[in-house]
């Protein structure tokens, strides 16, 4: 198989023009995040996967993937026309701060940038792509608040040790914590990642953990019953 494309079971995803390529974090955001209702909402949408997984799941939604970068833009454009899913999904060139619908979305999602540290990649566009700079956190989230539809949910990953700020800046915003899943590379390992899901609803949180690798280096039970409708 070339590096320049990853193969799924229902699409197939071409990752040669853009920053960041096809990765774990973008198939678990995909596989768990919530993409119920109608208008599901991409932030970041890069190659085009998540939004080509929540097509996937969600038969019945229209999807939108957003992003600021012209080449992924048109990538993930390409991506979505070679698909099952061509007809309801889009791809635009927009930020995602000045963007105006029509109307709100009942889910969104996002695999957001999160390269905090002062010294960056040395490709340019990868920096970009993971720059928190370019998109920070607290004007992600007030912004989120404002396109999420009243009983929409909105689903992002991030590094664990920004978990908390995020669960914080949501708080603010009037967004609550209602799903959790600390992500373990394997089980003697702190988790490196973590998956989180908020809506305007005060409910109670579901606390998850989820291990991707087997002790004998295989792709874990658990992993594979989450991607199990993705992966080849």
């Amino acid at each position: 198989m070339s590096n320049d494309i990853f193969r799924f079971k229902q699409f197939s995803v071409r990752h040669d023009r853009c920053a960041m390529k096809v990765g774990t974090d973008g198939v678990l955001l995909g596989a768990w995040g919530s993409v119920e209702g109608k208008r599901i909402l991409d932030i970041g949408t890069g190659t085009g996967l998540i939004a080509l997984m929540a097509a996937q799941r969600n038969r019945g939604a229209d999807v939108l993937g957003i992003d600021i970068d012209e080449s992924a833009v048109a990538q993930a454009s390409e991506n979505v026309a070679e698909s099952l899913f061509s007809r309801r999904i889009e791809c635009i060139l927009q930020d995602v701060l000045t963007f105006e619908p029509e109307a709100p979305f009942d889910a969104i999602l996002c695999n957001p940038p999160f390269f905090t540290e002062d010294t960056l990649p040395d490709d340019k566009g990868r920096a970009l792509a993971r720059n928190n700079k370019c998109l920070p956190f607290p004007q992600l989230i007030r912004k989120v608040a404002v396109l999420l539809a009243e009983n929409g949910t909105f689903s992002l990953i991030v590094p664990s040790g920004l978990a908390q700020e995020i669960v914080g800046l949501c708080m603010e915003n009037g967004l609550h914590l209602v799903r959790r899943c600390q992500i373990h590379t394997t089980a003697r390992k702190p988790p490196r990642r973590t998956l989180l899901e908020f809506s305007r609803q005060n409910r109670s949180c579901e606390m998850q953990t989820l291990c991707l690798v087997a002790d004998d280096g295989t792709r874990s039970q658990q992993y594979q019953e989450l991607t199990k409708d993705f992966y080849l």
